[in-house]
């Protein structure tokens, strides 16, 4: 048995080893061999799926009346495209909608004491805001802002002119003091408007008219108001109601195993039905689209060989789109490995100021997907940009990837924790169980407004994460016994570098504690080290899946997994050492961590979900949970905040994990103590639904 100093010896050697290779600038490796690589990168066409963003998107125009009744442009484009590449089984599939907003017109003219145009629909469709009411007036304008006693003023029947969201001023920022106004024109101060161009997509929320004008032409208008101008205006405006029905498309590529499918890629190709965006989101869809044409050439033409696995591609609306047909298509799920998402992945990241980042899953979704993503982000990060030790060399820049018509700069990347707000939480809902990660770029300047056009996306961008999405769906669904081992290995490196993380985190919660909440410091230090102990042993366990020899790579795994069990027990055993010398810096005594009566029982308790969790599919699980009669739930009293995240605390039951671990991965996520009295309770009321066991 090691000693302490023993331990971390001997993982501090071994950690030093590891950071040592990661200071090679000529090694650069990606799961796929070189040859194949090749084939993605030269097949890969940044102009093409710029032109798609182009053809679906450029800009934010007005949708057709009879796009509505029949097929929306964007959905009839991306199918065309798919049946002119070839790809099997490409469709359109509907499903119910509801009734959409829909501008027809919007005109705010001045006309005394001149003649001009303030605000046209016709100009720019973000200045009529949306759910603005038919209208025909001519009134005055009056400006009301934050220190506008509104009680004294006379708006009955005027257009008030404010800064803020679209029908707010007045004392309380609100639309309550608006009322008897005949509508509203807003100057934006929503963001930081370094382009005064811009303008924010917003709502009307006075129940009549507004309209929206860039800062630029705005403090013109404020301006004359501020002096005193009497500038009276007539403003048209006609709109609507539109019933429409939800549109996905979809297809695949067919594996030899049509049964399995490797990896679903998803994007929204609607950023609300009137509102568009090029990069929100015509740029995932564009780069899926894209995802699809290069492997299906390649493997048509015989450049790589027909994968093992079904690969699958979704476009639709927003979760509303993907959400229905996730969960008419349960079965599908059943045999999906994970779940490849895009959404604003073609943002310019130099003029946005941008990194590409990947959004990992959560540890109630661990899974290999997100080491494949990260390996081929690290090839093309780290083979795109110059090294002071490479400088000497004819090729400067190694495994050079960019677009002819796009920028020529190096590709900004992070490896991220978990965000949702996309589709890929569609995926990763506890009733589908399919791990999904999403490719983003952050920040985005032009983020939900005019602005978000074509002007601000990149050949070059599409064309690398074309790449990288392409290699990595390709590399899972031709994955054999050879490569699975191969990811083991990649999550095991990477994991000694995210316990080193977890690890200094540990210790700056240490550093930050007093006497007082010592006790709890220690606690959560330690639940950071655990916690990411038993995700990485989790995602290690994940490769299984892909194996055909399960004794082969199930010993390989088991390996890796005590590779990284010996990590965190060197942590722990420091984090120890680390706590008594804090606690005699704050003069108090070294800390416990004896277990409590309700610990000790929690770590007893191993729950296991039930077949019901997924029998309804998405949010299906929901209403057993709803049955529940309130009697029987009153029983087991919690508090939602105490018990964390519920959503996450049922994803976290696998069968393997006691309580007191989901209780300690749960509160490593969200860096706050949770109660472990709620946590057992919230699980015991999912127990009464028939979703979990104990």
């Amino acid at each position: 048995m090691f000693n302490r100093a023993a331990i971390i010896v001997t993982v501090v050697l071994f950690l030093a080893a590891s950071a040592g290779a990661q200071l090679n600038p000529t090694l650069y490796w990606t799961f796929l061999p070189e040859d194949q690589m090749a084939e993605i990168i030269g097949e890969a066409s940044g102009e093409t799926a710029w032109n798609t963003i182009m053809e679906t998107g450029g800009y934010n125009k007005d949708r057709q009346p009879e796009e509505y009744a029949t097929t929306f442009y964007e959905s009839q484009y991306v199918l065309e495209q798919l049946k002119l590449y070839g790809l099997p089984d490409a469709q359109i599939v509907r499903f119910p909608g509801r009734t959409v907003w829909d501008g027809i017109k919007g005109e705010l003219w001045e006309v005394s004491p001149r003649r001009q145009k303030i605000a046209s629909f016709q100009d720019m469709r973000a200045m009529l805001a949306s759910g603005s009411q038919s209208a025909d007036v001519t009134t005055e304008l009056v400006w009301v802002d934050r220190n506008s006693n509104l009680q004294e003023m006379d708006l009955e029947g005027k257009i008030v002119v404010s800064e803020g969201g679209v029908g707010r001023g007045g004392r309380g920022g609100g639309a309550g003091g608006l009322s008897g106004v005949a509508g509203s024109v807003t100057i934006s101060t929503s963001r930081n408007y370094f382009d005064p161009l811009q303008i924010p997509a917003s709502g009307s929320r006075i129940g009549t008219f507004g309209f929206m004008l860039p800062v630029r032409e705005g403090q013109y208008l404020k301006q004359r108001l501020l002096r005193g101008e009497t500038i009276t205006v007539h403003a048209q405006v006609e709109a609507t109601n539109q019933p429409y029905d939800l549109q996905d498309v979809i297809c695949h590529i067919p594996g030899e195993d049509l049964d399995t499918n490797a990896v679903i890629l998803s994007a929204h190709l609607f950023e609300g039905i009137t509102k568009q965006g090029a990069c929100d989101n015509k740029s995932g869809s564009a780069g899926i689209l894209e995802v699809a044409r290069i492997l299906h050439t390649l493997i048509e033409q015989g450049r790589l060989p027909r994968p093992k696995r079904t690969i699958r591609f979704l476009w639709g609306p927003e979760f509303s789109g993907t959400g229905p047909w996730v969960q008419e298509n349960q079965d599908l799920m059943d045999q999906t490995f994970c779940n490849i998402n895009m959404d604003m992945v073609g943002e310019w990241l130099s003029l946005n100021k941008a990194f590409m980042c990947l959004m990992r899953t959560t540890y109630g979704n661990p899974h290999y997907i997100n080491d494949v993503m990260e390996n081929y982000y690290r090839f093309v990060g780290e083979g795109n940009r110059e090294r002071l030790q490479n400088r000497g060399n004819f090729d400067k820049i190694p495994h050079r990837i960019v677009a002819p018509t796009g920028a020529d700069e190096p590709f900004y990347y992070s490896i991220e924790t978990h965000y949702g707000s996309s589709d890929h939480e569609v995926f990763n809902n506890w009733g589908v169980q399919v791990p999904g990660v999403m490719m983003i770029a952050w920040p985005d300047q032009w983020y939900h407004t005019s602005g978000d056009r074509v002007d601000k996306a990149d050949p070059t961008q599409m064309k690398r994460i074309a790449v990288i999405a392409a290699a990595a769906a390709y590399t899972i669904a031709n994955a054999d016994d050879d490569t699975a081992i191969k990811i083991a290995g990649e999550i095991a490196s990477n994991g000694t570098r995210r316990l080193g993380h977890q690890f200094i985190v540990a210790l700056e919660e240490l550093n930050n504690a007093d006497a007082s909440n010592l006790a709890d410091a220690y606690y959560l230090a330690r639940t950071y080290v655990e916690a990411a102990a038993l995700n990485e042993g989790d995602t290690l366990a994940s490769v299984l899946e892909l194996a055909a020899d399960k004794l082969r790579v199930a010993n390989y795994i088991a390996d890796m997994q005590a590779t990284i069990d010996f990590i965190s027990l060197a942590h722990l055993t420091a984090l120890q050492s680390h706590m008594e010398a804090v606690a005699e810096k704050l003069n108090t005594r070294p800390v416990s961590t004896e277990l409590t009566d309700l610990e000790r029982q929690a770590a007893g308790i191993v729950p296991r979900q039930t077949p019901k969790v997924t029998q309804n599919g998405y949010n299906g699980y929901s209403q057993f949970i709803n049955q529940v009669p309130q009697q029987e739930r009153d029983k087991f009293p919690y508090d939602r905040r105490a018990a964390g995240d519920t959503t996450e605390l049922g994803r976290l039951v696998n069968g393997t994990h006691s309580i007191l671990d989901i209780k300690k991965m749960l509160d490593a996520q969200s860096g706050r103590i949770s109660d472990l009295q709620s946590v057992v309770n919230y699980l015991q009321v999912l127990k009464l639904a028939g979703l979990v066991e104990m």
